[in-house]
């Protein structure tokens, strides 16, 4: 249900719009809350306390001007269009008016409340295409089953499992695997078979936006609520409307966010940061990570409730390493992407270079595999994929890497145990903080946090330092 903003002095009119807009329906429910004020003053007071989707701003307030009001309302109101309403025909008011960010300016006493109707409706049309179109993560190029590519029978069964999950769009789902997977597609697939029509998908990495922001970019905030905040903005729960919200990296969410995050999932509504109105969530809710969550439950960093909840379905998203028999099928489908991407055409590729693929280790699993087929068309002189572009495992000097767990050694602490771990992955990479993310299943930034913590990169000999 969206909120409507009426503020007019007639008491009249404002009775007349309330029942008007109270009666509209949508899907056989009532589309609008209508909140009404008669002055300047009050108008600005319940537009901080509502959150409206749409201001109807009569232009002769008793206290202000409907034009000097018009900045300040938006200020408050962020995205949401103002109507302008006037009884006076003035060709220099009009300018202004749109000139200052009106969406429309209209002309009063109504022949019949159905013309405002059509106002309203476009205005609120152009609203959520906006939303839609600002949002960094929204989805602009649909992904279909078509590139969740694999024969073998672990990817038939996780296409399997996709469809029963997109005939309940409404159902949380957690996707789980090792880094490079592929676990955003699929939640892309998931979020695409399950709509006929077009419907916001809106992402988010956990892991790469700290705590205090973090809370903002999921919930919104209100004008006011933090420094910095000079306007009211929708967050991503907001944004994504009846579509899709993908918390990716959930595992590196906070003990505060998990908890805030539980509470969203169980009432289905959630409150902007400096806010008190509640907003009902309207999308599904697809969390990711690379984590054994049951692992961290254990552990205590991890809220068991929440885990419970998120994994209402839980999809796994089997490793490269075992599915080997999909690579040639992944080249393929790769290769047709990369080039188009880096405008080349390598098409053909000898059966040396595929057995030469099926050997790698894949770490990094698919997105190692398409880091290393971009390279290899990029180098490639013409339309053959070359073996010499392929990596080479190169040894390691023994003395070279962290001794772990030696025998005769007393077991380290957990602490100790990682720090050794981040050591070893560091020189095994020579210093490539990239790749040793692959290898630990764990963010950059959280590999960051690690490094700083532990001093980890100290211990790295000068030659091995990254070259990320």
């Amino acid at each position: 249900m969206e909120t409507l903003l009426l503020v007019d002095d007639d008491v009249s009119l404002l009775e007349s719009l309330t029942l008007h807009f109270e009666e509209a329906e949508k899907d056989g429910h009532p589309r609008f809350h209508v909140v009404t004020a008669t002055t300047a003053a009050a108008g600005l007071e319940k537009a901080r306390d509502h959150a409206p989707a749409l201001v109807v701003l009569d232009m002769m307030l008793p206290d202000r001007s409907g034009l000097d009001l018009i900045e300040d309302m938006k200020a408050v109101c962020g995205d949401a269009p103002i109507v302008l309403v006037t009884a006076f025909h003035d060709m220099e008011s009009t300018i202004r008016a749109m000139k200052l960010g009106a969406f429309d300016y209209i002309h009063k006493p109504f022949s019949d409340p159905a013309a405002l109707d059509l106002v309203v409706n476009r205005a609120l049309s152009v609203r959520q295409l906006s939303r839609r179109a600002a949002s960094a993560e929204l989805d602009a190029t649909p992904a279909r089953l078509g590139d969740l590519l694999g024969q073998t029978a672990v990817m038939q069964k996780l296409v399997k499992e996709i469809g029963k999950v997109a005939a309940a769009p409404r159902a949380t789902v957690l996707v789980t695997g090792e880094s490079g997977t592929g676990k955003e597609l699929v939640a892309r697939v998931i979020h695409n078979y399950s709509f006929d029509e077009p419907r916001p998908f809106v992402g988010i990495n956990c892991s790469a936006i700290v705590e205090t922001l973090l809370e903002s970019e999921l919930f919104g905030h209100e004008r006011g609520a933090f420094t910095g905040a000079t306007a009211s903005k929708p967050g991503k729960f907001e944004v994504a409307e009846d579509g899709t919200v993908f918390l990716d990296e959930i595992g590196d969410l906070s003990f505060t966010l998990q908890a805030k995050l539980l509470r969203v999932l169980q009432e289905r509504e959630f409150e902007r940061v400096g806010g008190t109105k509640r907003i009902t969530l309207q999308a599904r809710v697809i969390a990711a990570t690379n984590r054994d969550l049951a692992e961290e439950v254990k552990a205590g960093r991890f809220r068991e409730d929440l885990h419970q909840r998120l994994r209402v379905i839980n999809l796994v998203v089997p490793p490269l390493r075992e599915r080997r028999e999909d690579i040639p099928l992944l080249v393929k489908g790769l290769l047709e992407r990369i080039n188009g991407r880096v405008h080349k055409r390598v098409t053909r590729v000898p059966t040396e270079v595929i057995e030469a693929l099926t050997r790698l280790p894949w770490r990094g699993n698919v997105r190692e595999l398409e880091n290393v087929l971009t390279r290899a068309v990029v180098l490639s002189p013409g339309e053959v994929l070359l073996s010499e572009s392929l990596p080479r495992d190169e040894p390691v000097a023994e003395q070279d890497v962290p001794s772990w767990f030696p025998p005769d050694a007393p077991l380290p602490t957990l602490e100790e145990a990682e720090r050794q771990l981040i050591e070893r992955a560091l020189v095994l990479t020579r210093g490539h903080k990239g790749r040793a993310c692959q290898m630990l299943g764990i963010s950059r930034p959280t590999l960051e946090r690690k490094l700083v913590k532990y001093g980890a990169a100290r211990s790295v000999k000068p030659p091995l330092k990254s070259v990320s």
